[in-house]
């Protein structure tokens, strides 16, 4: 048996990209014919004379708040959908709220991937602790291990003597849910004097699972991978068992762009995972997921040769208010993109006898640094800003690497 899922999981990257803009010319064309919003926001663009993914910055990004709107304006998809409502296979209804239709490709949010990665095997059976009701994330799981072969126990959330029960009667061998809830489960077995011994591997998401429950249930000879997966665009990377970052998907476009805007950042650099999808029903082209992440150098010693990412490393939407004034990440790219000089910007936010105090950190170019240039900025963060703060120069190179355009270091509770 094979350790990988297909064969696309071991092609050089050439193929890769190869393939992929292939899919993306397609996915341009079909979306400017049938999903109304894209053939406005995207009246301007020739899918043939896309010529690589890295021309794929050159589109807008599409923000959550903007699909909220859409979908508010124009039910129930904003003008996305591809197909009528009644033709969507579910509809599902997430906090927000905002709409995720599945369309009838069973597997289209692809999560079988990362179940293989994590030994899921056909006549396994499969505890699904995922909510199947409002949210996509138990059918997710559930149509995965299905195409996979597996039998599924549809446990949901809570009722935790019943999730034991189910476990024990069943003989479950994989676990599917958020990293903490496993863990509830086995002490829950424990303390009724049913220990579970018959879980041997988990793929998880939804929370952190932090090094001291990956290895308590190491202890209980249990394997816990992670996948990072939405319910907007399905699974974007995952674990392997070499864990050593998660690699990406071999059926999305991720690209890694600095908060607030849609340029693309250097490798290694953090910044917002942006996201593009081929779910020919409800497709999403340049789709910010408002998470943090980094590119990591070289392929994964498993044998897969994806790139891969850090993995999740918090939240890319910082907006802030300060002064009485939000403040958003597209404010200070504004900042950034007025002066030729600048190269990164960081807008740090502290308080002092309560009072906000304002400084606009920036790398500028080795020379530029002049009391002309620093009043200009100043200037131009009141204008896209509306606030008076206070500019620092720094050295290319030399802001912290974390993906944080504003700081607020004020105290917990200051608004």
């Amino acid at each position: 048996m094979s350790d990988f899922f297909d064969q696309k999981e071991t092609r050089n990257q050439k193929e890769r990209e190869e393939s992929l803009l292939v899919r993306l010319r397609d996915l341009i064309s079909s979306a400017q014919k049938s999903a109304p919003f894209y053939k406005e926001t995207l009246s301007g663009v020739t899918a043939e004379e896309i010529t690589s993914l890295a021309e794929l910055s050159r589109l807008p990004v599409v923000r959550k708040s903007i699909l909220i709107e859409q979908q508010q304006a124009q039910a129930p998809f904003g003008g996305l959908g591809m197909v009528p409502a009644g033709e969507m296979a579910r509809l599902f209804l997430s906090p927000g709220p905002i709409v995720e239709p599945q369309g009838k490709d069973e597997d289209i949010w692809r999560i079988a991937r990362a179940l293989y990665a994590t030994g899921f095997r056909k006549g396994e059976v499969a505890h699904n602790c995922f909510a199947y009701h409002f949210t996509p994330a138990g059918i997710m799981f559930d149509y995965a291990a299905r195409t996979l072969g597996c039998a599924v126990f549809p446990g949901g959330v809570g009722q935790t003597e019943g999730q034991v029960e189910a476990i024990n009667r069943f003989q479950a061998s994989g676990y599917m849910g958020t990293p903490d809830f496993l863990k509830i489960i086995l002490e829950k077995a424990d303390a009724l004097g049913t220990p579970i011994t018959s879980i041997k591997r988990a793929l998880v998401t939804g929370g952190p699972l932090f090094p001291d429950l990956r290895k308590y249930y190491e202890q209980r000879g249990i394997t816990v991978l992670q996948c990072y997966a939405t319910a907007d665009v399905g699974l974007i990377a995952y674990e392997s068992p070499a864990l050593q970052g998660m690699i990406l998907d071999e059926d999305v476009i991720v690209e890694i762009v600095r908060p607030g805007t849609g340029d693309l950042v250097e490798d290694g650099e953090v910044g917002e995972v942006v996201v593009t999808c081929f779910n020919p029903n409800y497709s999403l082209i340049r789709f910010a997921t408002g998470d943090l992440s980094a590119i990591l150098p070289g392929q994964s010693p498993c044998g897969r040769t994806n790139r891969r990412i850090k993995g999740w490393m918090g939240r890319a939407d910082q907006t802030t208010k300060i002064r009485g004034m939000f403040v958003h990440p597209e404010q200070v790219a504004r900042v950034v993109a007025s002066h030729d000089q600048l190269v990164k910007a960081r807008l740090e936010v502290t308080e002092q006898g309560g009072k906000d105090n304002l400084t606009f950190h920036c790398e500028v170019t080795s020379g530029a640094e002049n009391a002309e240039l620093q009043s200009s900025i100043e200037e131009a963060i009141r204008v896209h800003c509306r606030l008076r703060g206070d500019v620092v120069f720094a050295a290319v190179g030399s802001l912290p690497n974390d993906g944080k355009v504003i700081d607020d270091a004020r105290p917990s509770g200051v608004v």
